[in-house]
Order: structure tokens, then sequence, then C-alpha cells
């Protein structure tokens, strides 16, 4: 099958080996894959992953039980024993043995085929179009940050970072009714928050009054969390959505002094995702910057880092 694998560089392999499908796992046909912040990370190292990148998918399910073969599918990244302590406690995103596809452990969907327990599929809409399917893994991410953090309309609240996880979170935490601001460097990404009605501020003009009940940090990078911390008033939260390879020892210190909570979020709620984008709450098609065939997944890469870009896609099928 051809595929697109990091092995300490970023290659295009036209005749990978297809993937083996072990037992309760169901081989997927991939029509089409997004390309995160994630994925441009592991290029600089983290998790120190090797094999197939990628994440964001939809596809066809070929092989496996027949309630699924046939249909469009999108599906969940964590692959769990269901067996350890963190499953049976309901936290199986956190399995002390799970491998994460194209993440940690598992080769991912940057491939025509992919193979993932049955257990992680979710079914598509047919009203929905393979280009809004493959947001369903980030939109399910950003509505994580409202289940660990219920939001109302008396809080103030800013999203810090306009690019595509931003832009995702912006629109559920619009969905609440608060007081929200998007605070970011592009122009052209503020400027898709500005036509949702959502109140932006350029990183530039910011002053930080310490006044925010909640910050989101999307950025993807270690100076938002610095922002964040100037952001937040005494008490407040501070939702970390920022994964990166290159460590900076952040300054703790206004945590403690102010008491604020700190909250790492990570994978969220497929359902809701898939249910947000049926009814049009969150809409995701203007977020498309360009959509490459797999062969081209090296320019797609680059074009991910221009400033200007929102979110690439890859076409599989």
């Amino acid at each position: 099958m051809r595929a697109v694998i990091y092995n300490g560089s970023l290659a295009f392999d036209p005749r990978h080996a297809d993937p083996r499908v072990a037992d309760g796992e169901c081989l997927i046909g991939v029509h089409l894959t997004g390309i995160c912040a994630t994925d441009l990370h592991i290029l600089d190292g983290y998790m120190n992953f090797r094999g197939v990148l990628g994440h964001e998918m939809v596809g066809t399910v070929l092989t496996g039980l027949s309630r699924w073969k046939g249909r469009r599918v999108v599906v969940e990244i964590n692959c769990v024993c269901r067996q350890c302590d963190m499953c049976h406690s309901g936290l199986s995103n956190h399995c002390r043995k799970r491998t994460v596809m194209g993440i940690s452990g598992r080769d991912g969907c940057f491939a025509d085929f992919v193979a993932v327990p049955e257990a992680n599929l979710h079914a598509v809409p047919d009203a929905l179009s393979d280009e809004e399917a493959v947001f369903v893994e980030p939109l399910a991410a950003a509505y994580q940050v409202v289940a660990q953090c219920p939001v109302d309309p008396r809080m103030n609240v800013t999203v810090v970072g306009a690019g595509r996880l931003g832009n995702l979170v912006a629109q559920v935490l619009a969905e609440k009714g608060c007081k929200l601001t998007v605070i970011g460097r592009n122009a052209a990404k503020l400027l898709l928050c500005e036509k949702r009605g959502i109140q932006t501020i350029h990183v530039d003009e910011v002053v930080a009054r310490a006044d925010r009940d909640l910050v989101v940090d999307c950025t993807g990078s270690p100076g938002g969390l610095e922002l964040a911390m100037r952001l937040v008033r005494p008490r407040g939260t501070i939702v970390l959505k920022s994964t990166y390879a290159k460590r900076a020892p952040p300054n703790l210190a206004p945590a403690v002094v102010n008491e604020v909570h700190i909250l790492g979020s990570r994978c969220g709620p497929f359902e809701e995702a898939i249910n947000a984008l049926a009814r049009g709450a969150v809409e995701v098609r203007s977020m498309i910057s360009r959509v490459f065939p797999l062969e081209q997944a090296l320019a797609a890469f680059d074009a991910v880092r221009r400033p200007e870009t929102v979110k690439v896609l890859l076409r599989v099928k």
C-alpha cells in the first residue's frame, strides 16, 4: 500500500506493507485524513514515534464484523486493553497499555489502509461529507474542554491560539454564550473567528489584566502557557491543549501564588462532535486551506507550516 512514514525523516513509501489485522480489529480503507500540529511535533521528536503517521481520518470498513462492513466511519485514536485499572475505572483513554494511532506504538492513517479495534469505530451519518467527518477527532478534543470545565454565560473566557484547534475550541465555547475572546497572531485566522461573531485580539495588542475565568491554550508552543498565566484571574482555570517536542521549563510560581487550576486536556467525546457537525453547530469547511493527494504528502507538510494555512487534508481515495 501507499503510506506516509516517519523513521527519522518524513517519506512517502509507494510499497509499504499492508497492516496486519489482529483479532477484534477491522481493516479500514482510508478516504481522507487531516494533518495536525501533533504530526508536525512528531517530526521534531515528540513521542519518539516511528511508523505510519496520521490520526484524523474518515474511511470505509473493508473487513471485520458484518455489521460494520461497507460502513463509513471515523476512528478513536486510543487503542486500549480494557483490563487495566484505568480501563475499569472509566478512564480508558489513559489505559496503562494503550497504543495511539499514528502517535505511539501503532501505525496511523496516512495510508491506503489502517487496522483499528472494532470498538474504536463510529458510524458517520450520510448527511456529513468526508470533508466534515475528517474533523470529528479534533472537534471531539475541543468538546473535551467543556466536559472537563463547565462553562456558563457569566464567565470571561479566552482561547489563546487561533489555528486549527483554537478555531474549533472557540466555536464550542461560543455555544455556551460566555464572554469569549480569541487571541492570535495571524490576521486571516482571526478573521475566521470574527466571521462567526467571535471577538478577537491580536497578541501584540493584548493587555493582560489577570481577569479571565478560563483560558484555553491552543498555541502548540511553550509561550502559550506563559501568556495564559498572565491572563487568568486568581483561582481561575487554565486548560492546556498544547503538546510539543521542544521542552522549555515554565515558571509556575504565578500558578502557586494565584492558586490557579491547571488542567491537561486531550481526547474527547466523538458522538458529541458528530452530532455537532450534523446539526450545523460547528462549521469546518471554511477551515480547509488545501487538499493534497497522498503522494504529495511532503508538499502538504510544507503547506501546513505556512502562517496563513489553517487546515491541510490528504486525499487517499
